[in-house]
């Protein structure tokens, strides 16, 4: 069984904020730093760590 990486994201995601019920500044924060991140000089050293 193949499960998308967005969706387990999502869902991982979605019970995270029901269970933890972190700030929603908290969320926006971690949002806009990984999209920020994925569009910076360190994505390919990331991209090589993670997939190792």
């Amino acid at each position: 069984m193949q499960v998308p990486l967005w969706f387990t994201l999502a869902v991982v995601g979605y019970l995270g904020c029901k269970l933890f019920r972190p700030p929603l500044w908290l969320v926006l924060v971690l949002l806009l730093g990984g999209y920020l991140i994925a569009d910076s000089l360190l994505a390919p050293v990331i991209d090589t760590a993670i997939t190792k």
